[in-house]
């Protein structure tokens, strides 16, 4: 089984943006180190607890402080994002590292509503582009390919189609992913032959249906041959089972926030006092903590491997959500950190 890492580039309350940034290369070059096959990053706006609003940026970084892992988007939001510049980013961020790059593609809006007509009335678009977004995907496809994309111009004009690439000699184009969390994102990556990435470690609702229809739908294309898939699946690690409950519970506090509608908060420490929750949020808590991917080394490897066997996949994208200890440098995240290592201990791939 092979074993990637998604990122958020969490913000905890003992750092600053660029903390969390440095904390995240430190983090990837462990996964490169440790020969961990990919780690992406997502894409999320005007959260206090998450600094991984630019998967290009952060994936240049990324690339940049590694040797031989590779680096992608889990994902670029395509409806916040003119299609020719994401094939603009992935095609120089590919022809700088060949054959390390992947462009993982969502349709969420990966913000608050308020943020999502922030990002998209600065480039002049509206909701029209999330119903457009199986046209944009093919857009960012033939962009980043070697002949481009054909512009009808006007006979007023008098010259033939004008002719869009995304960089002007490209040796090799990203691997794109299709991300989703719901029957239609597979149904999409069936009908266009995309590999498919579902976000289990969201929610684990709806995956076996999800992966189910993407595999008996699938169409070949040139992109992809055969369905292809992975999951993610979130993951606290620590010699003992309560160190990785609490690691986990800041995360988990957030995560039940969000769902409450509650405002979310930079991830607490360890150590520090937790505001109290209604009893429902509470419970959401109680339950997270629960999940097979927090607790002791053997324990969460055998519920990854049950995972990729519920699911018949043969890689497991694992979100680290650990928080960390009083006292650990701000630029550090070495319970994340161990995570990986005891993981990749255990499961000895």
């Amino acid at each position: 089984m092979r074993l990637s890492v998604l990122d958020l580039v969490p913000v905890r309350t003992d750092q600053g943006s660029g903390d969390a940034v440095r904390a995240s290369i430190g983090l990837v070059r462990t996964a490169d180190r440790l020969g961990f096959n990919r780690y992406w990053v997502a894409e999320h706006h005007n959260m206090p607890s998450v600094a991984a609003t630019s998967p290009p940026v952060l994936i240049a970084m990324l690339a940049a402080a590694t040797e031989r892992i590779r680096l992608g988007s889990g994902g670029v939001m395509l409806p916040n994002h003119a299609p020719l510049a994401v094939a603009e980013q992935f095609a120089l961020l590919e022809a700088a590292y060949p054959g390390r790059i992947d462009l993982g593609i969502g349709r969420a809006p990966g913000s608050d509503p308020v943020t999502s007509v922030a990002l998209r009335g600065a480039a002049g678009r509206d909701d029209s582009d999330v119903r457009l977004f199986p046209q944009y995907l093919d857009d960012v496809v033939a962009l980043m390919g070697a002949e481009g994309v054909k512009v009808p111009v006007p006979q007023t004009l008098g010259r033939a189609p004008y002719i869009l690439k995304a960089t002007p000699a490209a040796a090799s184009v990203p691997r794109l992913w299709l991300l989703g969390s719901s029957m239609y994102s597979a149904q999409l990556a069936a009908e266009k032959g995309l590999p498919y990435v579902f976000a289990h470690h969201f929610s684990g609702h709806g995956t076996a249906e999800a992966l189910a229809f993407y595999r008996s739908h699938f169409r070949p294309s040139d992109v992809c041959a055969e369905p292809t898939t992975f999951l993610t699946a979130n993951v606290a690690v620590a010699p003992t089972l309560e160190e990785a409950r609490d690691l986990a519970r800041p995360n988990a506090m957030n995560m039940a926030r969000l769902r409450g509608g509650l405002p979310m908060q930079p991830l607490a420490l360890a150590e520090d006092p937790t505001d109290d929750l209604p009893p429902q949020l509470e419970a959401i808590v109680a339950s997270s903590l629960r999940q097979g991917g927090v607790g002791e080394p053997a324990a969460v490897a055998a519920h990854l491997r049950e995972l990729a066997e519920q699911f018949e996949v043969d890689e497991v994208m694992l979100h680290p959500i650990a928080s960390e200890h009083v006292g650990v440098a701000p630029d550090a995240a070495p319970a994340r950190e161990r995570s990986l290592e005891l993981l990749a201990a255990e499961l000895a791939f």
